[in-house]
């Protein structure tokens, strides 16, 4: 399914992305829009799939994990049973605050966050011996480049899926 997002959605869009936190009264103030017509297009976008969802952004030092790691896991096998159970133990491991499947020489991408080192070798253990990895590379974050910027949505019709 399709929606159309006109210079308004996209203003939206930019607005939430930036800062999601603030009432919808001022939201409707810098869109130029009138509380309730932005609170409409705000659940226009949310029923469409276009805002998977609002959330607030944790600093992960402030809150004691120290320690983020990118870690490249190749999976000792490739068959839907072995592919199920990798997912269901990355889903069931708490420090693993994303993850992606990807194409090329490694199967999955995670980002760990955790208080030390032996948080984290405990998680690279369980990706192991209950998650089926038969190879993880681990690459210390040591800072950020550029945070996480809002996406360069443009007036025009945007594929939308479900989840």
């Amino acid at each position: 399914m399709a929606i159309q997002l006109d210079e308004i959605d996209v203003r939206l869009l930019r607005e939430l992305e930036l800062d999601a936190d603030r009432p919808n009264v001022e939201l409707a103030r810098i869109i130029g829009l009138s509380p309730a017509a932005t609170l409409n297009r705000v659940r226009r976008l949310k029923e469409s799939g276009v805002i998977r969802k609002i959330a607030a952004r944790l600093d992960s030092a402030a809150a004691g994990f120290t320690l983020q790691v990118y870690v490249m896991v190749t999976l000792a096998r490739h068959d839907e049973a072995a592919e199920k159970r990798f997912n269901a133990e990355v889903a069931a491991i708490d420090n693993i605050i994303a993850a992606d499947s990807v194409a090329g020489e490694t199967d999955a991408l995670l980002m760990i966050a955790a208080r030390d080192v032996g948080e984290l070798q405990l998680v690279l253990s369980r990706l192991s011996t209950r998650g089926g990895a038969q190879r993880l590379i681990t690459l210390l974050r040591l800072g950020e480049l550029k945070p996480s910027s809002p996406l360069p949505v443009r007036a025009t019709s945007v594929q939308t899926r479900r989840a």
